[in-house]
């Protein structure tokens, strides 16, 4: 009679156990999403959910709270699977940001179906919808950030998130967070030789550059005559064409710069806005060049004022007495000539310089030069002297061209901790050394400046109507976009593509590339071979007879066909190798993914379970 008794205090404890551990179970839950909301362990390769240190300190300091809206077009996006994985992870990070800051910021998503309200919403925040969505349907994927209530409230928006600057969508997101919490514009100091604040006493307007800085920050013009110290209040400050400037004037650069002030230089071998004269009153030779030599010595930048970069790959088409006539010296910079790794230069698609120089490094210094516009490779250096004497004919500079194959830096930012370019003075204040890392923006031009070099201006019912053809304005607002921010801010770098990719296929698809390129370079050989030996039939017409002549050139005319023929069968033959591997490639993993690795885990399930059986009929 007592065993079935312990029988049912034996499951009794057994209930009891199974309800405690229940208890304990829900209780740590609890406990956990309470105490490590914030706690996170990213495994990627490339971190590429974790905040860098910059979004952070930007999160940390944010004031007053705020709400982050997602607007995403998620019923227009489902047969657009790319930019669902972009918006995933662009919603990961937001949640991350959120969770981040211990709830100053509420996050949500909305979905602006059409002809509704929340659509209307995201249209009066300025977010640019795309086409392409289901049965036509508009895609809206942008960002609107949100702070105060009434008419005290303020916004910012990302109008869409581009796929192309998916490296960048971290500092875009920090970027509206820092503006949200600091709306106030920065200020720009602007020294100039150049007339770029135009001359209202003739009407002559201010370049279009510098209206557009008018409106993303307070702009105020500085005296280099009379410079003796640039205000540490200015957010960035612009050096356009420094031309015989003071030692006083440099002695205030050299010490905004070492205090942590952000510089951007213009130079220019020959500016051709420059309106001074050649040759003055007192005979005076202005080559229109400009130099900041001895703190580009110092920081160990090499910049030669006298030679001017030509690139018969990027030269422009001009018209000259009615006539089109490219012009190297003049350069249609693309795509592939600019870097877009980084933040100011990864979304533009042409940037045009004139007559510019280009930067090097001196091989002693410990600086680091980032190139942000570069030359093709089919570039070489001329005398600046010799594009001004060919201004009527400048396809002369084409004759003897010999490029020597270097890509020259027009345009690059200068890292380092700067050291002064003047030791021996020591007034209140005098920095010997940079307390910490800083960092110059160098532009070897002024002419992109102008309005002539990337604004099309047309009249239209009495007004100038502009169209950029090229994105020169954007350039400048993106430097002092990003320089004009906190310290946090320029600290965030690019971060790596979610994307993937399969490095083998990708391997393989570049061995048959140079495969194909060999190929096509035998190809090209052989036809110049066959239409040299043609050429030189051509002589012989009036000393043999037409029908030998008509053979012979048959007979090359065939052999080249048969070889042409050969050589296509080879290619094809080489891609039929390629797609073999590749398809290889493919079955091996697929019998891994779906045949061995389930093989292998019920193989160990089976051998787990007969060791237990075994283990249960001993112990019995």
């Amino acid at each position: 009679m007592k065993r079935p008794s312990l029988s049912l205090s034996r499951a009794n404890v057994l209930r009891l156990g199974l309800g405690a551990i229940a208890v304990l179970f829900l209780a740590v839950i609890g406990l956990s999403s309470m105490s490590l909301r914030t706690a996170r362990v990213d495994l990627t390769e490339d971190r590429i959910y974790t905040l860098t240190a910059g979004t952070q300190d930007i999160v940390d300091s944010l004031g007053k709270p705020l709400t982050l809206t997602l607007y995403f077009s998620d019923h227009a996006t489902r047969e657009l699977p790319q930019l669902r994985s972009y918006e995933q992870r662009v919603q990961e990070m937001l949640r991350e940001i959120a969770v981040r800051a211990h709830g100053r910021i509420r996050f949500r998503i909305i979905d602006p179906v059409p002809y509704s309200d929340d659509e209307d919403a995201a249209e009066s925040y300025g977010l640019t919808p795309a086409s392409g969505g289901s049965n036509g349907e508009r895609v809206f994927f942008g960002l609107v950030g949100t702070t105060g209530t009434g008419d005290a409230a303020t916004s910012q928006s990302i109008p869409f998130f581009d796929p192309a600057r998916e490296a960048f969508v971290e500092y875009d997101i920090a970027k509206l967070l820092y503006e949200l919490g600091a709306p106030r514009k920065p200020k720009i100091g602007v020294i100039s030789s150049l007339p770029v604040e135009g001359n209202m006493v003739i009407g002559e307007q201010p370049w279009t550059v510098l209206r557009q800085l008018d409106q993303l920050a307070n702009v105020t013009s500085l005296d280099a005559g009379s410079l003796k110290q640039v205000d540490a209040s200015f957010n960035v400050l612009l050096l356009i064409h420094p031309k015989k400037l003071p030692d006083d004037a440099q002695y205030a650069i050299d010490q905004y710069v070492l205090h942590g002030g952000h510089l951007v230089v213009f130079v220019d071998p020959d500016a051709e806005m420059d309106s001074a004269p050649l040759i003055d009153s007192n005979g005076t030779v202005d080559d229109h060049d400009s130099d900041l030599r001895r703190l580009f010595e110092t920081w160990g930048v090499v910049y030669d004022p006298t030679r001017v970069v030509l690139d018969r790959s990027q030269a422009l088409t001009i018209e000259l007495n009615g006539n089109s006539v490219p012009h190297p010296a003049m350069l249609g910079l693309s795509m592939q000539d600019l870097n877009h790794d980084d933040v100011v230069t990864a979304s533009l698609q042409r940037i045009n310089f004139s007559t510019a120089g280009f930067f090097d490094l001196a091989p002693d210094t410990k600086a680091r030069m980032l190139p942000l516009v570069q030359t093709s490779d089919e570039a070489m250096l001329v005398p600046a002297q010799r594009v001004r004497d060919t201004v009527t004919d400048p396809s002369a500079l084409l004759d003897n061209y010999e490029p020597n194959h270097d890509r020259y830096v027009l345009a690059a930012r200068l890292r380092d901790t700067f050291h002064t370019a003047f030791p021996e003075r020591k007034g209140p204040g005098h920095l010997d050394v940079a307390a910490a890392p800083g960092e110059v923006i160098l532009v070897a031009d002024t002419d992109l400046l102008s309005d002539r070099l990337w604004l099309d201006v047309q009249p239209l019912l009495g007004q100038q109507q502009m169209t950029p053809f090229a994105n020169n304005g954007d350039f400048i607002a993106n430097i002092v976009d990003n320089l004009g921010g906190s310290t946090a801010l320029l600290s965030i770098r690019g971060r790596a593509n979610l994307q993937r990719p399969f490095t083998r296929v990708r391997a393989l698809q570049a061995a048959a590339d140079r495969k194909f390129l060999v190929k096509k370079r035998e190809l090209e050989n052989e036809l110049y071979d066959t239409q040299r030996r043609l050429s030189e039939l051509q002589p012989t017409k009036g000393t043999a007879s037409p029908n030998t002549l008509t053979a012979q050139q048959r007979k090359e005319v065939e052999q080249y066909l048969q070889r042409k023929l050969a050589i296509g069968k080879e290619l094809r033959d080489v891609q039929h190798q390629l797609n073999a591997e590749i398809d290889a490639l493919g079955l091996r993993l697929k019998f891994i993914n779906i045949v061995l690795v389930p093989a292998l885990v019920a193989i160990l399930g089976l051998l787990f379970g007969w060791r237990r059986t075994r283990r249960g009929r001993r112990e019995m």
